[in-house]
């Protein structure tokens, strides 16, 4: 096959991983349907045997709703996997080339944490795909969150053990990390892997009834997730910086919502502490707690949703990577702001809003602010199935031009 005949996703980048992440998101956001419209009463979150009464005896409007979910979760969930197997071969063989060398010598070097980052949301993925799908899992729950706690500590091992390789090197030889080509938000990929590790490590904080386990659960979580919010500052502080003096690269300009997943999963991570913390060890906080937490979460993500469409309008980014006929590998990190602000909107609304009194569940303004919700979900699924085109599809004159 002749270097123009290729699909972009031939030249390989290891923010193709960011394919099997966005998958594995919108798995997560048809799991809110289920989540918050589905009876669960004495378990956190739904089974396949919650999901089956309500089916059995649910109105045909959460009928439907309740098939939606189902199939999209498991649509996306193949997809999850199908992309992360196909990046594992695709990574093996990168490995050997001089890319790969070249890549680990410089900025880009950050960008191998989207392997971690994907594990991380697949593990996540796979356990939302067992509560679906698999009768009787709750019965055998507490064994599987040792597993979990296990599966979540290795692939945090692998992200440190891949930031310590980078800070290791750039903090130690002077002059080898190019500032001037710090002009985005690349460089928190790293924190956002954490944060996935992070929200891993606090699930069962928030289901487990073992004291021991969710103890071990709030531990390692708070860690990692403090980690990953010093990592994010400082990836912040010093791209703003070069952004300033540079303006911000065209390529990477989609790593300024980064910021938005961040703190998506950060706050989903603090419920399931908080949940822990009364359920198991008799803490108690009331219902604004969380609806305060989630609101400056959600401020946050509205001011960098803001900042980085301004500059991806503004440097015709949509035009070029998007609907025109340039490809970047990194255009699946928009997939993961609209995915994070579904996910949040209907935490803010359920554990938020509905939580605090301020609306009631299932009124018109509880819908009116779900339909939110559902419009980023649907809005990234066209955008998926677009960039999947583009960069897994027939080949086309494209050239995928790496983010950095």
């Amino acid at each position: 096959m002749s270097a123009s005949a290729k699909r972009p996703a031939d030249t390989y980048s290891p923010l193709y991983f960011l394919a099997s992440l966005g998958a594995g998101g919108l798995s997560v956001t048809f799991f809110m349907y289920l989540m918050f419209w589905v009876p669960h009463p004495g378990k956190p979150v739904p089974t396949f045997e919650d999901i089956s009464a309500a089916f059995a005896t649910g109105g045909t409007p959460l009928q439907a709703a309740i098939i939606v979910a189902v199939i999209g979760i498991a649509i996306m969930a193949f997809l999850n996997l199908k992309y992360l197997f196909w990046n594992l071969g695709a990574y093996k063989a990168f490995k050997q080339t001089d890319a790969y060398t070249a890549l680990r010598n410089s900025n880009a070097e950050s960008t191998l944490l989207a392997m971690p980052l994907a594990l991380a949301m697949t593990v996540n993925g796979m356990f939302i795909v067992g509560l679906v799908f698999v009768p009787g899992l709750w019965s055998i729950v507490e064994y599987l969150f040792p597993m979990a706690l296990v599966a979540f500590a290795l692939i945090g091992w692998l992200a440190f053990r891949m930031i310590s390789d980078f800070l290791g090197r750039i903090l130690t030889q002077g002059g080898i990390f190019d500032v001037t080509a710090n002009n985005s938000f690349a460089q928190m990929l790293p924190a956002f892997a954490l944060s996935m590790v992070a929200v891993g490590l606090s699930a069962p904080a928030a289901m487990s009834l073992n004291p021991v386990t969710s103890g071990l659960s709030l531990i390692l979580s708070t860690f990692v997730g403090i980690t990953a919010i010093v990592y994010a500052l400082v990836a912040i502080f010093t791209a703003f910086n070069s952004m300033l003096h540079h303006g911000t690269a065209k390529e990477a300009g989609p790593t300024l919502l980064v910021v938005v997943p961040i703190m998506t999963v950060l706050g989903i991570m603090l419920l399931r502490q908080g949940h822990g913390l009364h359920e198991t060890f008799g803490a108690h906080g009331n219902a604004t707690d969380n609806l305060m937490m989630l609101g400056r979460m959600l401020s946050v993500q509205i001011v960098f949703l803001m900042l980085g469409l301004l500059v991806l309008r503004r440097q015709g980014y949509f035009t070029d990577f998007v609907f025109g006929t340039k490809t970047s590998p990194g255009s699946y990190a928009l997939v993961c702001p609209g995915v994070a602000l579904a996910v949040m909107t209907h935490f803010f609304t359920n554990k938020g809003l509905v939580g605090a009194g301020l609306i009631d569940k299932f009124s018109v303004a509880y819908w009116a602010v779900s339909t939110i919700a559902i419009l980023f979900q649907i809005s990234m699924i066209v955008l998926v199935i677009r960039l999947n085109r583009q960069h897994f599809g027939k080949p086309a004159a494209g050239t995928a031009v790496p983010a950095e």
